[in-house]
């Protein structure tokens, strides 16, 4: 799945969800989504917290089918920048 239209999902669920400070998924050479201002774009910018994942990993942890903590300790999903932020995606997930 091409991260715009990973992006424009991520759009429609913020339509109905608040979502605090500023994240980004860094899927590497496919590119980043990141989330501030109450909207989700591709374009790069400075963030609060960066989540370096694969796009495979990051369509399954967006569908449920890989759980963030075990993403995390398994080496798929790597945090840096205010864990706070990064909690929050929680409130999008679920």
């Amino acid at each position: 799945m091409p991260l715009d239209s990973i992006a424009a999902d991520i759009r429609q669920v913020l339509e109905t969800k608040r979502f605090s400070g500023s994240l980004k998924f860094d899927c590497g050479d496919a590119g980043v989504i990141v989330l501030a201002d109450g909207t989700a774009t591709t374009e790069d910018r400075p963030t609060d917290c960066t989540l370096t994942i694969s796009e495979g990993n990051l369509v399954k942890l967006l569908n449920g089918k890989l759980n963030p903590m075990t993403g995390v300790m398994l080496g798929k999903l790597k945090v840096s920048g205010d864990l706070g932020v990064a909690m929050g995606l929680a409130k999008l997930l679920g």
